[in-house]
This record gives structure tokens, C-alpha cells and sequence, in this order.
């Protein structure tokens, strides 16, 4: 705790569903409670100052809010709810962790129906015993249409859908000087257009960021590119295309569509590296041996000319065949590849790989079909060559530059698990027998690997991965580089997908300056170190988003099946309930405890089990169950199971 006699501290608050807030001060090891009564208006992720009430032995820190410093934001999606005849309206508020509905006045109010989704901005909020008072900002349409429902979604974490129109302005203007490629824009690039290149997507992509070339120079040595869309190239800094890419900070995939960082003419037609079309690269080649050996390592702009198109599964295929187009390239990578994952693994990187799901929707968007997306070889194929490049980007930008010129860039860095969560899974691990090695109450990820190894196929795997996956850190943007925990590298990037992130687009200026020698200035290290937490910050915006998204058409398929009987595996236990997943649709419900009336149940926090006590029966985390449909709310996208 804190050691000081100043009774105001300041922090970001945190709400929860209840109404509970929690504050994370510098300085206070444990967040400082705030009761609902004590919120004086504060809103989840404020930044507030806090006055603290006297310490009560064996009590959580708690306290009142005393101010806002600052709103972390003040445009909210919701509901309209007329009133007395529709003279006023509520807007009741999407996020649920806005604990009172939004007032609107009869100015405002005569402008929508009940029924409608809006984006309101709250205009004051002064007194904590008065609901917020907003405005409309933009009337979306009716409640549970799925485009209005979709772009709720995208408003809510406070992105746009449509760029602005200057923006797409110049992308136009882009697209006509750019087309042809002009002599003068490949002059001091490396060409690759006669080395034999391919993509490899999913069969749906529009936007191709990246592309592999091979070429064997010996039996045993191999010349290979990974070759990224040289986005940067266009997206000059200062320009409103640039502007509008740093608001953003990264696409958006949602169900049914993407909401593109950039103007879908640089996305999917300029920066893409389509097959058969010239195209402008920022590229790491590699020269290797056949056992993945690194010789020589080699970063520059280039122009490269895709040979062809690969969706995963036409890869695969040729794989799997054993011939087909580029049978012998793809062979080689697929073998270094594996190589390069069994090396990452020894060294300790984890590997928490979850089945994704996929919806056939129809032409009005509701889902008929529920499928989970196969994981191939060729995804790991890209995957380990990606990780590849961004490791050795980050490598030069850590080490030989950073030697030579002790220059900053931007790092994704992700670090050890907190020592209490750290704690928990220890705690867990030795409980279930396992004899685990930790340096000051931490775990090794190599030490982590070993035992998931060890556990693989049994029944405690699910349990022990479910529990170590909550026990880590968020991987973040920093140009302090302190390293990725869940790789296992000292050194790492995003330099691959700059169509789609805006921290790809910053590596590839920085790397282009220090490869010209030149180095970032005292005034631009300060703006990448505290621009690196709003892109952190936008990233989990979007994952926010994308999730949202999924739920939602996850609880939409379920309300049609009502009552149906599925597979699922336990996935968490908390006071009032037990969540289950459904194995097939991935869906999350949950079973109330009230609904488990065979017996009375305890929790056993040290096993994450529930206990009948007259009866014995067991539910842990990871136990397949079979659940009954009985409830799904689509509005707070939750679900509600029964156990058969």
C-alpha cells in the first residue's frame, strides 16, 4: 500500500456489470474499492481522483470518487425508451458497465421512436442523484437489425464506419498517379519480380499483406523473402490518409464485414499484393540451410510480382497430394517452418492455440450455419515465416541499431505474469501434484511448456491451460523493450500486416530512416512512447469489437434452438454460476445456481471445482457436460444453460 498521508490519490477506474467500480492507483499494490453509492458519476475507464476512507484491518482499500479528471469517453450506443407519451426519452445504454440510463430532453426525444438505436453523447453530468443528460448524435435505426446491430457494435468502442470523405478523396488521387508504377518509384529497389512468389490467405481475404519468395541457390541453401505490402510508401505522414489511419489503428473483422483502417482502393487494389501485378514491397530476405540455419539477413523496399494466389486450403491441398503448383516451394517452407516451431517451443514459446468459428449467414444476416475453422499446416507455415521477419526486424532494431545509433523504435512486448496470478496457477499446479519449478514465484515459459506437454490428452489439460492462459499479461506496444513472455523472444514486432495495423506502418518508416543511418529525435521517441498505449489501447477497442460480434450471432443461432440438448466443457466457475461452452458453436452460457437444485454445492477454489455436499457429485473446470438450451438474451448477448 501506499505510504503517504495524502488521502487523494488519482487512477483509472473500472467498472463492473453491478456497479462496482475498483481503482488502479501507482503506488497501491491492490485496486481501491468503490461502492456504487461512491461513484459520483464516474464512468468505467475515467481517469478520477479519490479520496480514501481510513484503513479497516483485513479490509480492502476503499474510497469515494472526489473527481473526474478526465472522461474516457462520452458517446455511448443504446436503446430509446419513450416515456409520458414520448414527451422524453432514456437511452438505455449498451454497455452495461454504464450503470444509469442516458436522459433525453423533449428537444431530442421528438426526433426518435421507441425502439431505435442512437449514439448519444452525454452533455452534462453533474450530479451523481440525476441521470446524464445527452444528445443524439445519430439515430442507426431499429433494434436487432443486423446492420444497425453490427455497426452499434463498431460505434460502441468508439470507432467509425465510413472514412471521411477527404480521406477517400486522396486515396483516389493516390490510385491515379500510382497507376502505372512509375520508374521513378522502383529506382533504388531491390527486384524480386522475376523470383517465384505467392500469397497464401483465407479463401474470403481482399487485402494481401504479405507474400513469400523462394529460390534455391544449392542443395542446402535457400533464398527467402517475406515480402510486405510497402503501405508506408503511400500513407505519407501528414497527409489526411495518414491522420485518419492513426485514429484508427487497426481494421476491424467483424462476422460479416471489415471495417478497413484504410480506403479500400490502397487496401484491396493499390497496397495489395494481387496476383500478377507488380507491386511495391518493404521485404526481409533470408538466406538459410536446409536445417533453418540463418546465414545472412538482408531489409530493403522492393518490387515483387506475385506468381500466384494460394487460399489456404488449395495450399494444403498440394501439400497433402504431394504435387501440384509449386509443390517443391511449398514442401521446403512447410519443413523449415516446422523446424523453426519445434526450435520456438524448446525455448520455451506457448502455445494457447483455440478453435476459431465461422458463419454461414443469409442475405439478412442471421446465421444458419455454425462452423469451427480447421487449423492446417500452411497457416503455421505463414505464421512461423511472419514471426520469423518481425523477430529479426526487432532483432536489428534492438541490437545493431540500437549499438550503432541508440535509436527507439516501437516493440510488441508482453510480459511475465503478474507474481499473484503467477501464484494462483502455482498454487493450482502443486495442488494437482505437479512439482513445478519457479524463480521467485514466477514461471518460466520453457517450465510451462515442459508441463503441457506432460498434461497433453488428459483431463487436467484444459483446466491447467484454461487457468495459465488468465494468468498472462496483455501483449502491448512499447518502445521500452522488455521482450514477448508468450514467444519466448527477446526480440519482436509487428512489421507483417501494415494494411491492417498502424504500429507495421510506424515500424516500417523507423527501419527505413535507421537503414538510411538517419535516427528518430528526443521529440519523436516522446510521441511513439505515449502513442504506443492509444494503438494498445485501439487494438483491444477492436478484439472488443470482433468478440462482440461473434456473440452476438453466437446467442442469435442459439435462440432458435431453445431447449436443445448439446455437448459443452466448463470453462469457469464464479459465485453465482458456472459457465459452459458449447463444443460446437463455441457459444458461452451460463448455468445459474439456483438452477442446480440436486444438491447444495461448494466451491473449491484450489481445484476451480463445485462439490455437492450430500451427493459428492463434481463439476470442474474442463469437464465435458451435457447442457440444455433454456434462455438467450441477444440485447447483453448472454445465454442461459441447464445441466442434463
Amino acid at each position: 500500500m501506499k505510504e503517504d498521508n495524502n488521502n487523494n490519490v488519482a487512477g483509472i477506474i473500472g467498472i463492473t456489470a453491478r456497479g462496482v467500480g475498483y481503482v488502479t492507483a501507482i503506488g497501491f499494490l491492490e485496486d481501491i474499492l468503490v461502492e456504487p453509492q461512491f461513484l459520483n458519476t464516474a464512468l468505467h475507464g475515467d481517469e478520477v481522483e479519490v479520496s480514501l476512507f481510513p484503513l479497516v484491518e483485513q479490509e480492502k482499500t476503499s474510497g469515494e470518487v472526489a473527481s473526474i479528471i478526465k472522461r474516457a469517453k462520452t458517446e455511448f450506443v443504446g436503446t430509446v425508451d419513450k416515456k409520458e407519451g414520448g414527451a422524453i426519452a432514456f437511452v438505455l445504454p449498451d454497455d452495461k458497465k454504464v450503470y444509469r440510463d442516458i436522459f433525453l430532453p423533449p428537444s431530442e426525444s421528438k426526433k426518435i421512436k421507441s425502439g431505435w438505436k442512437v449514439l448519444v453523447e452525454i452533455k452534462k453530468w453533474d450530479d451523481p442523484k440525476k441521470n446524464p443528460e445527452g444528445k443524439v448524435i445519430k439515430i442507426l435505426g431499429e433494434k436487432g437489425d443486423n446492420n444497425v446491430e453490427m455497426e452499434s457494435i463498431v460505434l460502441e468502442k468508439g470507432f467509425q464506419i465510413k472514412l471521411p470523405q477527404n480521406v477517400e478523396k486522396e486515396a483516389s488521387m493516390i490510385e491515379k498517379k500510382s497507376k502505372p508504377i512509375s520508374q521513378k518509384d522502383i529506382a533504388g529497389r531491390r527486384d524480386f519480380r522475376n523470383v517465384t512468389t505467392f500469397t497464401i490467405d483465407p479463401a474470403d481475404a481482399k487485402d494481401f499483406d504479405d507474400a513469400i519468395s523462394f529460390q534455391k541457390k544449392s542443395e542446402r541453401v535457400f533464398e527467402i523473402g517475406v515480402h510486405i505490402a510497402d503501405a508506408s510508401h503511400y500513407v505519407r505522414e501528414g497527409s489526411a490518409l495518414d491522420g485518419e489511419a492513426k485514429r484508427r489503428g487497426v481494421s476491424i473483422y467483424l462476422v460479416d464485414r471489415t471495417i478497413p483502417m484504410l480506403p479500400e482502393i490502397l487496401s484491396n487494389d493499390i497496397c495489395s499484393l494481387n496476383p500478377q501485378e507488380d507491386k511495391l514491397t518493404f521485404s526481409a530476405v533470408f538466406t538459410m540451410e536446409v536445417d533453418g540455419t540463418l546465414h545472412d539477413v538482408w531489409f530493403g523496399r522492393t518490387i515483387i510480382h506475385s506468381n500466384k494466389r494460394f487460399t489456404y486450403e488449395e495450399a494444403q491441398k498440394v501439400l497433402d497430394e504431394k504435387g501440384g503448383a509449386y509443390y517443391d516451394e511449398l514442401d521446403c517452407l512447410n519443413k523449415l517452418a516446422q523446424i523453426f516451431k519445434k526450435r520456438r517451443k524448446g525455448m520455451g514459446a506457448l502455445d494457447f492455440e483455440k478453435a476459431e468459428v465461422k458463419f454461414e449467414l443469409d442475405e439478412n444476416g442471421k446465421p444458419l450455419r455454425v462452423v469451427q475453422k480447421p487449423r492446417l499446416d500452411v497457416h503455421k507455415l505463414v505464421e512461423e515465416f511472419m514471426i520469423l521477419a518481425n523477430k529479426e526486424v526487432a532483432s536489428y532494431l534492438g541490437g545493431e541499431v540500437k549499438k550503432i545509433l541508440g535509436g527507439a523504435s516501437l516493440y510488441r512486448v508482453h510480459d511475465v505474469p503478474k507474481k499473484e496470478a503467477a501464484g494462483e496457477l502455482l498454487f493450482l499446479l502443486r495442488t494437482l501434484g505437479h512439482d513445478v519449478e519457479a524463480e521467485g514465484g514466477r514461471i518460466s515459459s520453457k517450465e510451462l511448456n515442459n508441463l503441457f506437454e506432460k498434461i497433453k490428452g488428459s483431463p487436467e489439460e484444459f483446466l491447467v491451460k484454461t487457468v495459465a492462459m488468465r494468468s498472462m499479461a496483455k501483449a502491448v506496444y512499447s518502445i521500452n523493450n522488455i521482450g514477448h513472455y508468450g514467444l519466448a523472444l527477446e526480440n519482436y514486432t509487428h512489421f507483417t500486416s501494415p494494411i491492417r495495423r498502424y504500429a507495421d506502418i510506424l515500424v516500417h518508416r523507423i527501419l527505413a530512416k535507421h537503414l538510411r543511418g538517419e535516427n528518430l529525435d528526443d521529440r519523436e521517441v516522446d510521441w511513439l512512447h505515449s502513442f504506443a498505449v492509444a494503438l494498445s489501447e485501439r487494438e483491444v477497442g477492436a478484439v472488443e469489437a470482433e468478440r462482440a460480434s461473434i456473440a452476438y450471432k453466437q446467442v442469435e443461432y442459439m435462440m432458435e434452438r431453445i431447449g436443445n440438448e448439446y455437448e459443452g466443457v466448463i470453462s469457469g466457475i464464479t459465485n453465482f454460476g458456472v459457465y459452459v461452452e458449447e463444443l460446437q458453436t463455441m457459444a458461452s452460457g451460463m448455468v445459474k445456481f439456483k438452477d442446480m437444485t440436486d444438491d447444495f454445492y461448494v466451491f473449491d477454489k484450489g481445484t476451480f471445482s463445485l462439490i455437492g455436499e450430500k451427493k459428492k457429485k463434481k463439476y470442474s473446470v474442463g469437464d465435458r457436460v451435457t447442457i440444455k438450451v433454456v434462455a438467450a438474451d441477444l440485447e447483453r448477448r448472454t445465454m442461459v444453460y441447464m445441466f442434463v
